[in-house]
């Protein structure tokens, strides 16, 4: 396990002040809808709201995260939208915890059969793709869930089990089964998961936002 890596991504948006901060999740709704429209206007926040279920599911999954954390929305305004995101769990069929930590820029390509344990890590600028899991491990030297990475892509069907660090960049390719830490840039497939090439992600991951919340998760491509 990179625990450089562990260590950056675990920080990276977690703080308790930021995580209750609604004005610090209004940022990561915003990084994720540059990434769905390439802009951050009201009209495209609606459209895709309204059209767009994975940014739909992200939406109130962030904002359910963060008022469970604030004492008095915890007992008022959080259970109504825990019911919402029950809701888009099974119409949409994505299941990703409210407590998951998950980097700006989160894109959920397609829907459906999405499975997500709610202890794994998502770092900046992630693509996760219907059919994919992110399992826990119950036992063994790999237990507990997985760790991705910056700018990770994750192609349909795949699964990426137990406590494996998924480096930045790296892509895991459709039906793959991950249970192996991944470096940067690799490309990996089959059943066990192996190394096919060290030409990541790239061209699979569009709009890219900054990691820096002080910029307010800026667009840097």
């Amino acid at each position: 396990m990179d625990n450089a890596l562990t260590k950056n991504i675990e920080a990276r948006g977690t703080s308790s002040d930021q995580s209750r901060s609604l004005r610090y999740t209004w940022a990561l709704i915003l990084s994720d809808l540059y990434r769905y429209a390439g802009n951050r206007s009201t009209r495209s926040f609606l459209r895709h709201y309204l059209f767009t279920p994975g940014f739909k599911y992200s939406t109130v999954m962030r904002l359910c995260g963060c008022l469970k954390k604030r004492s008095l929305m915890r007992f008022t305004f959080y259970p109504l939208l825990k019911l919402l995101l029950l809701r888009y769990r099974y119409k949409y069929g994505i299941a990703i915890p409210e407590y998951t930590k998950i980097g700006p820029g989160f894109f959920i390509n397609r829907f459906g059969n999405i499975m997500v344990n709610g202890d794994a890590i998502i770092g900046a600028n992630c693509n996760i793709t219907h059919g994919s899991m992110l399992g826990q491990m119950n036992r063994g030297p790999q237990q507990g869930s997985p760790i991705l990475g910056d700018s990770v892509f994750l192609a349909a069907g795949c699964k990426v089990i137990g406590k494996i660090s998924i480096g930045d960049r790296a892509a895991v390719g459709a039906n793959a089964v991950v249970t192996k830490p991944v470096p940067n840039d690799a490309v990996v497939g089959g059943i066990p998961a192996k190394i096919l090439s060290m030409n990541g992600s790239e061209g699979y991951i569009n709009r890219r936002v900054d990691t820096n919340y002080s910029t307010r998760f800026r667009p840097i491509s």
